[in-house]
């Protein structure tokens, strides 16, 4: 309790003011200095459930385009168990395709440990990018 309530129970305690003006003036002085400590319990972070993925863009000559993905997450985390069931000289094979068609992700290294370590960094992301034709957005929900 700050001093200003101490003085209004102090003169309530000497009887210079009644009980009612004492309820009375710790009431106006909740209002002006309202209790620091939140009523509710804060509220917690759930985890994302969805990658979700949206493209505008205005550049195509037919029209607008507009794509919005929304990809489960536990997707993701099924095709990382499935994948340590791919044999390793198919993995190979895979490997070398990926990287022919320029995307240089190496099979055998994932786990899911790190999947959901990825995942609980997705949490915070959101990818903008705009330009003059498109707009491409990135989040997780």
């Amino acid at each position: 309790m700050n001093d200003q309530g101490r003085q209004i129970l102090q003169m309530l305690s000497e009887g210079k003011i009644t009980a009612s003006e004492a309820e009375r003036l710790l009431d106006a002085l909740g209002r002006q200095h309202p209790d620091p400590t939140p009523s509710a319990p804060p509220r917690t972070k759930t985890r994302p459930k969805y990658l979700r993925v949206v493209v505008n863009s205005t550049d195509d000559p037919g029209g607008p385009t507009s794509v919005n993905i929304r990809v489960p997450l536990q997707l993701l985390r099924a095709g990382v168990r499935l994948a340590s069931l791919i044999p390793p000289q198919a993995l190979t094979k895979v490997n070398a395709g990926l990287e022919q068609s320029g995307v240089p992700i190496d099979l055998t290294q994932l786990k899911p440990q790190d999947l959901e370590a990825l995942i609980d960094h997705l949490d915070d992301v959101t990818v903008d990018i705009n330009d003059p034709t498109s707009k491409v957005q990135i989040t997780c929900e």
